[in-house]
């Protein structure tokens, strides 16, 4: 008899229709049932002996959430009897309900709960126990998981002893993931958490990677790719990587649309086995990135969400270096210049936060100079050697990707038509903070009085227009970097005090004088920190109605609650 192994995660939901990813102990029919006699069934596929399916699910109805079961060659296996949680629910929203977007990222899995937690409470556990204590009150309509759902390469100490018992740890990797049958227990020790379990069973989730989910700093440059592919170990832990990634996650960001038409899906389901096939894909795509596209659209109502990849999208040439490939660049802009007439709310999801503390980012900048060459060979060299050991590789890193990132912000916020709130919403640095920028005029760039992006909301175009924006203008929408991480980690004291630091008056003085060492000229936009930092294991919820739209701030305490600590509203209709 077929059972359950992991999941089901709800992924994919819309007025009418859901999917539900699941793995299977072996080949069989996956079936999901809904009390209101909507549902769907699936065949699972094979990949390195794993069975999964993702089951489409059609019939619902818009503004209801009705129950569901699932099902193995029809034998109920979810709920699990004797389940002490609600039942899992496929909410379906009706025209003009609020969306409710909560996110964050950076998780390691939590340890048993008959074992002191050594980096403090986790989020996801604490959103899950909210939700549990009140069926029917607030809840995520979606939870967007921006990076670092798994991490390669800093694993348990239970992770680290099925390793040991598997093969010689003095060998490389080491300690560290080498395998996809290694990554599959990445994803049990993480997804079978109960909490986190029956939480992704009942909340919609979208899903983008970050280097963690392969290995830390994952293509920082040229020269760092090179240094991995010369390795015995880095193929197949990329590739692996990939074929994880694309199973556990990717799949599941994809509406049912897009999954009738994807040819790999198509592939791998039309074989017994779809290993080889996904393999393949997955050396395609680490060795040419761009003839893959990981990122993804998602429309909530009159919200969009653009989940960007910025880790295998980018090109590391250094004289082209850019966070992404022409394609994908092109994709974005489409993307996003599409929205105004059809959205509210514009996020923009990426794992790297657009806007840093000013140390940082001048520091990354004054980098990426070095590293091209402004100042010399031996400057260089400094500078890749500094890249590769400090992590300088956010946007700022790449100088030419972030302003081009900047003025398409500011042109989809720009117009009559334009969204209300263009949000950028990011983790990876490990404390969560709310950044407004500026498009000041050059002259004022340097005041610390600041007015934010409101200061040019007086006048807009004729209804209908896109007129070019004038120099120095800013959008007419709010446009703001909400940074959030981690949902569950460490914040050492180091980080702690480098951020709180890197966001002072003495740190920008400091900052500049990097970048006139390397020759950089003033960003094309100005930006301040209205919020933070805040240090915990922690996630942000965005509420968005109508065209307004505000922002909470929840930390995980010891008690096992999630605490308010910040409410603010960012627009008001």
């Amino acid at each position: 008899m077929a059972e359950l192994r992991l999941g089901p995660l709800l992924r994919y939901a819309d007025g009418s229709s859901a999917t539900v990813w699941i793995e299977a102990s072996r080949p069989c029919t996956a079936e999901v049932r809904c009390a209101t006699g909507a549902g769907g069934t699936s065949r699972t596929f094979q990949i390195e002996g794993h069975h999964y399916a993702l089951i489409p699910v059609t019939g619902l109805i818009p503004g209801t959430s009705p129950s569901y079961e699932v099902l193995l060659d029809g034998t109920r296996v979810w709920p699990l009897p004797g389940s002490p949680f609600p039942p899992s629910v496929i909410r379906s929203p009706g025209a003009g309900d609020d969306v409710r977007v909560a996110f964050g990222s950076c998780r390691w899995a939590a340890p048993p709960a008959d074992e002191k937690d050594p980096v403090g409470p986790d989020a996801l556990d604490s959103l899950a126990a909210r939700i549990t204590a009140g069926p029917g009150g607030e809840r995520p309509d979606v939870l967007v998981l921006l990076g670092d759902q798994v991490y390669a390469d800093e694993i348990s100490d239970a992770t680290r002893r099925w390793l040991a018992a598997r093969r010689d740890l003095r060998e490389a990797p080491g300690a560290e993931v080498a395998d996809y049958e290694e990554y599959t227990r990445l994803y049990y020790e993480s997804w079978l958490d109960p909490e986190v379990r029956w939480l992704l069973s009942t909340v919609p989730s979208c899903m983008i990677f970050d280097d963690h989910d392969v290995i830390d700093d994952w293509n920082t440059s040229a020269a760092w790719l090179a240094g991995m592919r010369a390795t015995c170990w880095w193929q197949e832990r990329v590739l692996s990587g990939l074929m994880s990634y694309w199973v556990h996650q990717h799949l599941g960001n994809l509406s049912p649309a897009e999954l009738a038409t994807d040819a790999l899906y198509a592939a791998v389901r039309d074989t017994p086995d779809g290993t080889e096939v996904l393999r393949a894909f997955a050396a395609r795509a680490d060795a040419d990135p761009a003839s893959v596209r990981w990122s993804y659209r998602r429309d909530f109502g009159r919200v969009r969400l653009l989940m960007v990849d910025t880790r295998a999208a980018r090109v590391l040439d250094e004289g082209g270096r850019a966070m992404l490939d022409p394609g994908e660049a092109q994709w974005l802009r489409a993307q996003a210049l599409d929205a105004p007439e059809s959205c509210d709310h514009l996020l923009i999801g990426t794992s790297l936060p657009w806007l840093l503390p000013h140390l940082v980012h001048d520091a990354e900048v004054w980098d990426a100079a070095l590293c091209r060459g402004e100042r010399g060979e031996r400057w260089a060299r400094f500078g890749e050697r500094l890249r590769q050991r400090a992590d300088l590789e956010h946007w700022a890193a790449f100088p030419a990707s972030f302003e081009a990132l900047t003025e398409l912000i500011a042109e989809a916020g720009s117009g009559a038509q334009a969204p209300a709130t263009v949000l950028v919403l990011s983790g990876d640095v490990h404390h969560a903070y709310v950044a407004e920028p500026s498009w000041a005029s050059r002259a004022s760039r340097g005041s610390r009085a600041l007015r934010g992006s409101r200061a040019s909301r007086g006048s807009k175009a004729p209804r209908g227009s896109k007129a070019p924006r004038a120099e120095g203008a800013g959008p007419d929408a709010r446009v703001l970097q909400l940074t959030c991480s981690p949902v569950h980690n460490s914040i050492p004291l180091s980080i702690r005090l480098g951020f709180r630091f890197g966001w002072s008056a003495v740190a920008r003085l400091l900052g500049r004088r990097f970048a006139r060492h390397g020759r950089c000229p003033h960003p094309s936009v100005d930006w301040r920190r209205t919020g933070g930092p805040w240090f915990g294991n922690q996630l942000m919820t965005l509420t968005l109605r109508g065209r307004s739209a505000s922002l909470r701030l929840d930390q995980a305490r010891a008690d096992g609650e999630l605490r308010t600590v910040e409410e603010s509203v960012l627009t008001r209709t």
